[in-house]
């Protein structure tokens, strides 16, 4: 008979928990930070006829979670857009591939894929290393401003730059370690829409930051002069639309960006709701604490829940002019360091998951939720009566780390202070993602369904002895690409957003989106991801609209991401193609034309995009 969650966790020893080597290197390896993959080293000299006086080595690539990884691949740091173009027609020349990378945190194969041998044909240009400038452009009466920025700019210094002259945006992702560059080519977003009665100020919006780009300038092919040339597009221009989100299909060097005044946020977290309450389903007695409760009343919401728990870490953000006399003031981004620098004991107990003692994600997930409650809201009473596994994982030096830096439940700053939380320090997981395109109305009928079939489908797996999922279920809540958040007259929405509204539609105005998170190698992963996507893929067409988040994984077949080719081909297309108009066929079009000879693609991208 095959025992309870729990009971597997405590079948664990403590010296199996707590003094591993096996636990030690997986730890390190999970927490590897800010560490660079391999190292680079030049060879014997640059390809043929590269051009001179670029910094040019062979490099492993390898992205945030470690789950795609090549050979030592040549990478060069262009310093100005005209290197940029010179890589490119090089490229062009000697029948090679040209790919834009940034800061790698991200799931998806749009750069390279997993596995590309040295001897591949392709050339890296990292943006980040002096493809950074930026500036202020314009500032309007009405509060908004214009920035500059070079792709390779990260979203933090971003921020940072607008939030200095007074200015921020709506939501943005939570990592600040993005690429502006890598950000816009997958239509990052945070999670906003509108409280009820709320109304957007001049530059601000509820979509992705691609929504917020007013013009932009890519390299793209001119037959006249037989090259690849660097060309600013505006917003209104119809390429453009293709451009705003390309999926690593183009090569776009600088965009300008409209933001609006800046506002504080408080932000505020409770781990007291129990998840059947959170995601109840509609029709729920009045006084039920609801996710699209909290979604009428502050428009700004996240729910984690951690596996095999009951209550997850609801967090919401409102905005409030003046500081409550509660809230904890902050002047910086990333405020839960218990989150992004793990206890050392926690970082063993996830290195023995690596190790193979995979039945644990009961134990790691009760740990975790405990770990982010105490140092919320100070409450160690839970962890005084939890078991003796947890205690001896959440010691009194941890308890007393947690607690030293006090409480954050509860705060309150300028925006880019509250919407950035996640620092590269954080644990490396891999992570599934889809947006369902619902009516507001429906948005609790979406979270209820998912969260029933969730907790049931991993109920399922733990009885046979599998335990996909170590991590959390993270949810969060957007509306949908409104041009008029860039004000540029006659823009449109970008093509291949997840957020792009659906013209016979325009009831559908929100966006529910769902991520789970867990340990590469984790057994059985892909497979309890595939049932996952499955489940979404099949609800009621007539009240959501399912499709892909870029940056995350997606297209599981029982043993893999990005390889089911009924997702690939059909369903993908399909959810982008929902209600007719403009979309991923004229977006194909548009990239095709830009790009004839697909110098800025690869095989994973050809093979998705047609």
């Amino acid at each position: 008979m095959t025992e309870e969650p729990s009971k597997q966790g405590r079948a664990l020893s403590r010296r199996g928990l707590l003094a591993s080597s096996a636990a030690a290197g997986g730890a390190v390896w999970l927490l590897r930070g800010l560490a660079r993959p391999g190292s680079a080293y030049a060879a014997s000299g640059p390809p043929p006829g590269f051009p001179a006086g670029l910094d040019v080595h062979q490099r492993v690539y390898e992205n945030w979670a470690g789950e795609i990884r090549t050979d030592q691949l040549w990478t060069c740091a262009p310093r100005t857009p005209q290197d940029v173009l010179d890589v490119v027609n090089w490229a062009h020349g000697a029948g090679w591939t040209a790919r834009a990378q940034g800061q790698r945190h991200g799931w998806a194969p749009l750069t390279v894929a997993d596995g590309t041998p040295a001897a591949a044909h392709v050339i890296l240009l990292d943006t980040t290393a002096h493809l950074t400038a930026m500036s202020l452009e314009q500032q309007s009466a009405d509060g908004s401003a214009e920035v500059r920025v070079q792709a390779g700019a990260s979203l933090e210094t971003l921020l940072a730059f607008a939030g200095a002259g007074g200015h921020g945006v709506t939501a943005a992702p939570a990592p600040g370690d993005l690429s502006v560059g890598g950000a816009l080519a997958i239509g990052a977003h945070g999670t906003a829409a509108p409280a009820l009665g709320e109304i957007p100020a001049p530059g601000h919006g509820y979509g992705s930051l691609s929504n917020l780009v007013t013009e932009l300038t890519a390299v793209v092919w001119d037959s006249d002069a037989g090259s690849y040339v660097l060309r600013t597009f505006g917003r209104a221009e119809p390429d453009c639309a293709a451009l705003l989100t390309h999926l690593g299909r183009s090569l776009v060097t600088e965009a300008v960006l409209r933001v609006g005044a800046d506002v504080n946020l408080r932000c505020r977290s409770y781990l007291d709701i129990p998840a059947a309450e959170l995601f109840a389903a509609p029709g729920a007695p009045a006084g039920t604490r609801t996710l699209a409760g909290f979604v009428d009343g502050t428009g700004r919401v996240e729910a984690i829940w951690f596996a095999f728990t009951d209550s997850p870490w609801l967090k919401t953000w409102s905005v409030t002019p003046h500081r409550p006399l509660a809230a904890r003031a902050v002047t910086e981004p990333y405020n839960y360091p218990f989150s992004d620098s793990i206890p050392e004991p926690v970082a063993r107990l996830a290195g023995e998951l690596v190790s193979g003692a995979w039945a644990g994600a009961a134990l790691f997930g009760q740990v975790q939720y405990l770990l982010a409650k105490v140092a919320l809201t100070g409450d160690i009473t839970d962890v005084l009566l939890s078991g003796t596994l947890v205690r001896d994982v959440l010691t009194g030096d941890v308890l007393t780390h947690l607690l030293a830096g006090g409480l954050r439940s509860d705060l309150w700053g300028a925006s880019r202070n509250l919407l950035e939380y996640v620092r590269p320090t954080t644990l490396r997981e891999t992570a599934n993602g889809y947006a369902v395109l619902t009516r507001r109305a429906d948005l609790q009928w979406v979270v209820s369904r998912f969260a029933d079939f969730y907790r049931t489908l991993l109920a399922q797996y733990a009885a046979r002895g599998e335990f996909p999922v170590n991590g959390q279920v993270e949810i969060r809540v957007t509306g949908l690409e409104d041009p008029a958040a860039c004000g540029v007259p006659g823009a449109r929405p970008p093509l291949l957003s997840a957020l792009r509204p659906r013209p016979d539609r325009p009831d559908v105005d929100t966006a529910v989106w769902i991520d789970i998170l867990s340990l590469p190698t984790t057994p059985a992963l892909h497979r309890f991801y595939r049932d996952v996507e499955q489940f979404l893929l099949a609800l009621d067409g007539d009240r959501a609209t399912v499709r892909v988040e870029w940056s995350k994984g997606w297209a599981y077949t029982e043993t893999a991401a990005w390889s089911d080719p009924d997702v690939l081909t059909g369903a993908i297309p399909a959810g982008h193609r929902a209600g007719g108009g403009p979309g991923w066929d004229e977006a194909v079009a548009i990239l095709d034309r830009l790009d004839p000879h697909h110098v800025l693609s690869s095989p994973f991208l050809d093979a998705l995009l047609r």
